[in-house]
């Protein structure tokens, strides 16, 4: 499936307002399976999907890494976490650490990441649709479909069945 990538955030700002409504309305309603309904539309969409050809959150977003993914990915690389923090890292507004800049530095130009193996939990759970409690993630997820194809597909499909 190709990607077009400069598309995908367009799209999503044109129906961030539609979004928001359907959203506010999903939590009204709070249906019990809303859980089981995105994981089952996550793993179809990521069937259909492969991250490999667009890397798009890895281009565009930094995630949170907690001291856990610091003390993990410093140890892959054989390097101290202060050190590893003091080059790859800063504190953002939110008083978390992203990385300092963007592309991510550990992507590779065919979207390969080479750190993937202990790469931080954020990305390893991205796009947070096959996590439990999505109803609690639901402005993450209007934020996150101007960077990923597949969320913006999930929130679609939800649109069909509630």
């Amino acid at each position: 499936m190709e990607i077009e990538i400069q598309k995908i955030s367009e799209t999503a700002k044109k129906k961030e307002a539609e979004n928001k409504k359907f959203f506010t309305s999903l939590k009204k309603k709070h249906p019990k399976n809303l859980d089981n309904t995105v994981q089952q539309l996550h793993e179809n969409i990521f069937e259909k999907i492969n991250c490999l050809d667009c890397a798009n959150c890895c281009k565009s977003i930094s995630p949170i890494l907690r001291d856990k993914d610091i003390e993990r990915i410093s140890k892959h690389l054989k390097i101290r976490p202060s050190d590893f923090t003091e080059k790859y890292l800063m504190i953002d507004h939110e008083n978390d650490y992203v990385f300092r800049n963007q592309p991510c530095p550990f992507l590779l130009p065919d979207n390969y990441c080479i750190i993937y193996e202990v790469r931080p939990k954020a990305c390893a759970e991205y796009p947070h649709t096959s996590q439990p409690n999505f109803i609690n993630r639901l402005n993450l997820t209007i934020k996150n479909s101007f960077y990923c194809p597949a969320i913006s597909e999930i929130i679609e499909e939800l649109k069909k069945f509630y």
